[in-house]
């Protein structure tokens, strides 16, 4: 790809560096995607800076502990410069610059209902990492049911029906959504409480619900069939004809 001016603001040129003279960090255990990331610089532009470890104790000069991607993303636009940061300090340091960056995005939330309206307020979506069709789940969270007050006929059955009518829910991951029934949502709120109960956290909670939770632990009555006879031992047709007059 052709050199491109790098789209960095005023106030990171100061911090500017050539791109080449930049390594990945040599294990980098997140996955990213570049693709939307250098749409981002492409619209927005460079807007923080990438941190650099010198190397002096690692034996590894310039090597990127937060931002990998970013770089990745800016020399497919071919950037020639990049804004970063530099820190120099040992192996075990390194690690855990990478593992925090990389984890504090994990913990991360969102306000799903206050994204959409963002976005929706946006002339489009480029930059964003969004799509319609991301926007269009999010919106769908505008069409959870409110919770009503139905008339009671003195039976119960107005507060039967505002049980069934709230009782559904979503399971949500990355950017799929599905709806799920009431009987879902309260055996997932069971193994949800058990494992967390268990393991004083969690962590790992998805996993072993791929793993563990799914599998269906039931076993069939078990039903006494007796074998078939053989062949042999059926009696015969004429046998039976001859006993028939026997007992006429």
């Amino acid at each position: 790809m052709s050199a491109a001016p790098a789209r960095i603001p005023e106030s990171l040129l100061p911090l500017a560096v050539p791109i080449d003279e930049l390594a990945e960090y040599h294990r980098n255990p997140r996955s990213g995607d570049v693709d939307a990331i250098a749409d981002s610089l492409r619209v927005n532009g460079q807007y923080k800076a990438i941190v650099v470890n010198r190397g002096t104790h690692t034996g590894r000069p310039n090597e990127i502990l937060a931002g990998n991607h970013t770089w990745a993303a800016a020399k497919q636009l071919g950037w020639e410069q990049i804004a970063a940061t530099f820190v120099d300090v040992t192996d075990e340091d390194a690690a855990r610059i990478v593992v925090v960056d990389n984890r504090t995005s994990d913990l991360a939330g969102y306000d799903s209902e206050l994204l959409a309206d963002i976005l929706e307020e946006l002339p489009d979506l480029d930059g964003t990492g969004y799509d319609q069709d991301a926007l269009d789940k999010l919106l769908d969270v505008r069409a959870l049911p409110e919770t009503i007050d139905l008339p009671s006929d003195g039976q119960g059955t107005g507060a039967m029906a505002k049980l069934e009518y709230l009782q559904w829910g979503y399971l949500q991951w990355s950017n799929m959504r599905v709806q799920i029934t009431a009987a879902e949502v309260e055996t997932l709120n069971q193994i949800y409480e058990r494992y967390t109960t268990e393991n004083r956290g969690d962590l790992g909670f998805g996993w072993h619900l791929l793993q563990e939770a799914h599998t269906e632990t039931a076993e069939a009555p078990d039903v006494a069939v007796e074998p078939a006879p053989d062949k042999d031992e059926l009696p015969d047709a004429d046998e039976d004809e001859d006993a028939e007059d026997e007992d006429a």
